[in-house]
């Protein structure tokens, strides 16, 4: 079952005077902010913020009733994730020390500027936006749960790793904001890009282009299209991708490939959620979200002059990278099984078993084309395969795992009891260690004292062995 995680965000407007919440709703929402609810009455504020969920709070300092100092010191008690921003048009100084200590988010005087409150309520919705999906993340992770597990079913993985992505891509579903997956080559970006288009739960449709190779021209022709008659062939209007991708997820792959003039286009796209066909005058919206994806050293490629910074902060608002496969080794048996048997069903053969020697000497490998490499390697093993057990022979490049150095016998000794081998020496200090803690209930300083080191000394190795 799909689980809709987008919600709106909904900011709330507080003023005892009904030409202010007007003005303001009316230039909240003229500046592309999401749903704008306003309150005369100051009574009733506390009540509908029990009832509802907002993202931030613009609220006046002076009202009948209850004022905006009692409001803000009941917020900050029941609400602190809510950022309030006071308006109001006592200037002095100690009001807005006052504002401040009690946890306003920012202090406005009237007149207010309309610029500097539109750019404090944004500011404010990102910082709840960021702070939810903190709390989800965190949750998620607690949990070890995946609230749409249904996204990720074509993603083949036991990794740890690769399921904290997977609820990192839920913590940051209801966001709008661009997401930059990096990692190697033949790693899995574009599923993951497809798994956040997917938990998103967006109606619009998710289309993909490479920008590998394009010049600015291809580029601002594909992604923004053109006019009849912008330049010579130009027979027919052309709507480009950013408009076939209205309400959902345009992946940009190859990111890092992009020329700067191009670069500078995709920024104002960023910015202004505004673009130009070829040849047109017509400013257009957009309200796609975009998932970028690249197998470059952005680091590498800002340093050196090639990639922007400003766009590449822009697209980075949700970072993160995909491990390859030679670190997440746990995947290797299962990824082949299931090639196995995807490629022998489509090729109408029986499914050849895969016996451990054959993951084993796969697990030798480096993989530098990563799970990409894996499928080539399986395809052509099953292909020459006649129905019997695979082999290594039937990888070529692909040498026999060496034999493991016989353990030693079990002569009566404890620690084989807890190990089930001879442990080495840094095991049995992280079985000592987690011992001691688990004995004094978490605490450091008795745990460090039944072990006979230092509280720092201890600290210091629970640090290494999270790491």
């Amino acid at each position: 079952m799909r689980v809709n995680t987008v919600a709106q965000q909904q900011m709330l407007v507080v003023d005892d005077e009904p030409g202010i919440l007007n003005e303001v709703s009316l230039l909240l929402a003229s500046s592309d902010i999401p749903e704008v609810t306003t309150i005369s009455d100051s009574r009733q504020v506390l009540p509908y913020l029990r009832e509802r969920r907002v993202s931030a709070v613009v609220l006046d300092w002076v009202m009948p009733n209850v004022s905006g100092a009692e409001i803000l010191q009941s917020l900050t008690v029941e609400h602190p994730e809510v950022p309030v921003i006071v308006m109001t048009a006592m200037g002095d100084v100690e009001t807005a020390v006052a504002c401040m200590r009690q946890g306003a988010f920012d202090f406005l005087t009237k007149p207010v500027d309309p610029n500097r409150l539109v750019a404090s309520v944004k500011k404010a919705m990102h910082v709840s936006e960021l702070g939810q999906q903190n709390r989800m993340l965190k949750d998620y992770l607690l949990a070890d749960t995946l609230g749409n597990p249904d996204a990720f079913a074509g993603i083949v993985t036991e990794s740890k790793k690769m399921r904290g992505i997977f609820q990192y891509i839920e913590a940051i579903a209801s966001s709008r904001l661009p997401v930059l997956i990096t990692g190697e080559t033949g790693v899995g970006k574009e599923l993951l890009a497809r798994a956040v288009h997917e938990v998103s739960g967006v109606s619009g449709p998710f289309i993909s282009l490479n920008a590998a190779g394009l010049d600015d021209f291809m580029f601002s022709d594909t992604l923004f299209g053109h006019k009849k008659g912008a330049f010579t062939g130009a027979d027919s209007k052309r709507d480009g991708l950013i408009a076939a991708a209205a309400g959902g997820t345009l992946f940009l792959d190859e990111i890092g490939d992009l020329n700067h003039a191009s670069q500078i286009k995709l920024l104002r796209l960023l910015q202004e959620r505004e673009y130009y066909r070829l040849g047109s005058d017509l400013l257009l919206k957009s309200d796609a979200r975009i998932v970028a994806a690249s197998n470059m050293d952005f680091t590498a490629l800002r340093g050196a002059g090639t990639f922007r910074n400003d766009l590449y902060f822009r697209l980075c608002a949700h970072e993160f990278r995909v491990p390859p496969l030679r670190e997440r080794l746990e995947d290797l048996e299962v990824l082949v099984d299931y090639f196995v048997r995807q490629v022998a069903t489509e090729q109408e053969k029986p499914v050849p078993r895969v016996p451990p020697a054959v993951i084993a000497a796969l697990q030798q490998c480096s993989f530098p084309g990563n799970v990409r490499e894996l499928y080539n390697m399986v395809h052509h093993a099953v292909t020459c395969n006649d129905g019997a057990p695979l082999s290594v022979a039937d990888f070529p490049g692909v040498a026999p795992a060496p034999a493991r150095a016989p353990q030693p016998v079990d002569c009566g000794n404890p620690l084989f009891a807890l190990f089930g081998k001879f442990p080495t020496v840094l095991q049995v200090e992280e079985y000592l260690i987690a011992e001691a803690m688990k004995l004094t209930s978490g605490n450091q300083t008795q745990a460090a004292e039944l072990l006979g080191v230092t509280r720092p000394t201890l600290n210091k190795r629970l640090k290494q062995e999270r790491h």
